[in-house]
């Protein structure tokens, strides 16, 4: 059948029943309460088993693998708008430079080590398998199912290939379940041992955290209306702008290529762009107000949760069955490194708590933000360590990074060399760490602020 609006529509339908059946498997069944399991990562894998691949129950349409990578572009041209406080790399620095410096080391040595030490691995015991496949592996740990999408889509394109994106995507589902497992054996490790700061033994988070239903004495608001629903509703209004902010990145990304077709800027990035630039621009008018920061969030959120299920829905048992053992000995490398960042670097480097902040990053560097978050509430209930407050201040720097990172190194990796490409940023990674260890872990930059 012809891809239609309908085929679309029932996709998301198929899915959105799925996040519901999905939920409610998470509020009932107990192992999946125990490992912090999201629902999307339930509902993707329900969509792969009744998928056209395996029992051939869903009717999926044979576009569902390329909605990740239009959901991320969404969630994308979303970040930056409500934010209207302009963060400098030296308050940054000033605030929090071992958290600004270890996170973004982190970053670039994940993708470093798998473009350096995943190349080597390949040529010598994989020979036939293309060597930019080592690229999809930082891809899928530190970005996700949305930056494995963007990436792979991004080898796709340059290198003719049509697997790239079900690799990453496959990685990225590994990486979530090795960041929430992994994390959780480190946790109760780490408690045995007198590690932690703020828990003695692990205790299950509030009921909460656990079934996903929120009591309704601690339910929260999800933001502010901005606009009168007389004139337009404020949810439409900031998906309006969300999709205008696409809109553009998505058309000058089609103009640029006419003039620079092997040139390839990810249109989530140019999304992005469009956001910041929108977002200045309404911060010089009367409509500086009307952009929730927290109502955009839910946006991205949402989409986030359909990116994740569509991406592991679309993985191709096919291809994983054609790359079953590189993809395992490539995830194997890249767990090696969040563990050393947890037991060796966090230890050593940050200025305080460094468990709690350390165990974090291995989500963060495994899975995405959310699973990092999950573990972090697990040994700081109270979030007494200020782990996230600072990440979320070095966040606004290290975003842009992250931009350029996924922009640049598709297309250095493939024109250049794995890796050259790879050795570059392994440097810049241990840089970094130097300059932790010699600026912040001595405390000379608070010093000298305080003379």
């Amino acid at each position: 059948m012809d891809y239609n609006a309908y085929s679309f529509i029932c996709d998301m339908a198929w899915m959105s029943l799925l996040l519901i059946i999905a939920q409610i498997i998470r509020t009932l069944v107990k192992p999946f309460q125990k490992l912090y399991i999201p629902s999307s990562v339930i509902g993707g894998g329900m969509g792969l088993i009744l998928g056209p691949q395996v029992l051939n129950v869903i009717p999926w349409s044979d576009q569902i693998g390329s909605y990740a990578y239009l959901f991320i572009c969404i969630i994308f041209a979303g970040l930056y708008l409500g934010k209207k406080e302009e963060t400098k790399l030296s308050t940054v620095l000033r605030n929090t430079g071992d958290t600004f410096c270890i996170n973004m080391a982190t970053e670039f040595i994940c993708f470093g080590s798998a473009l350096v030490f995943g190349w080597m691995i390949l040529k010598v015991f994989f020979s036939d398998v293309f060597g930019e496949f080592s690229l999809l592996l930082p891809a899928g740990y530190c970005g996700g199912h949305g930056y494995a999408s963007t990436i792979g889509t991004a080898l796709n394109n340059l290198l003719g290939r049509e697997d790239c994106v079900q690799i990453g995507q496959t990685f990225a589902t590994l990486g979530l379940l090795t960041g929430l497992i992994g994390g959780i054996i480190f946790i109760n490790i780490m408690v045995r041992k007198g590690e932690t700061h703020f828990i003695k033994k692990v205790d299950s988070l509030p009921e909460e955290y656990r079934t996903g239903i929120v009591p309704i004495e601690k339910q929260n608001s999800m933001g502010n209306e901005t606009m009168n629903p007389m004139s337009i509703d404020p949810l439409a209004w900031h998906f309006a702008l969300t999709f205008l902010a696409f809109i553009i990145g998505y058309t000058f990304y089609n103009w640029y290529k006419k003039y620079l077709p092997d040139i390839e800027v990810p249109v989530m990035c140019l999304a992005m762009i469009a956001g910041v630039i929108l977002q200045k621009i309404l911060n010089k008018t009367r409509f500086k107000d009307t952009v929730d920061k927290k109502v955009e969030g839910r946006i991205g959120s949402m989409f986030t949760d359909y990116l994740v299920g569509f991406g592991i829905a679309s993985i191709s048992l096919t291809v994983i069955q054609s790359y079953f053992v590189p993809i395992l000995a490539l995830c194997v490398l890249g767990t090696l490194w969040p563990i050393i960042m947890v037991l060796f670097v966090g230890r050593n480097l940050f200025h305080n708590y460094w468990f709690e902040r350390s165990i974090f990053i291995f989500g963060w560097c495994t899975g995405v933000v959310a699973i990092g978050t999950t573990l972090l509430r697990i040994c700081d209930p109270e979030m007494k360590s200020g782990t996230l407050d600072d990440y979320g201040t070095a966040y606004s720097v290290i975003s842009i990074i992250e931009v350029f990172i996924v922009a640049l190194t598709p297309q250095l990796a493939v024109s250049m060399g794995c890796p050259v490409v790879g050795a570059v940023e392994l440097t810049i990674g241990i840089i970094l760490l130097l300059i932790c260890a010699h600026f912040f872990k001595t405390g000379r930059l608070v010093k000298r602020r305080n003379k």
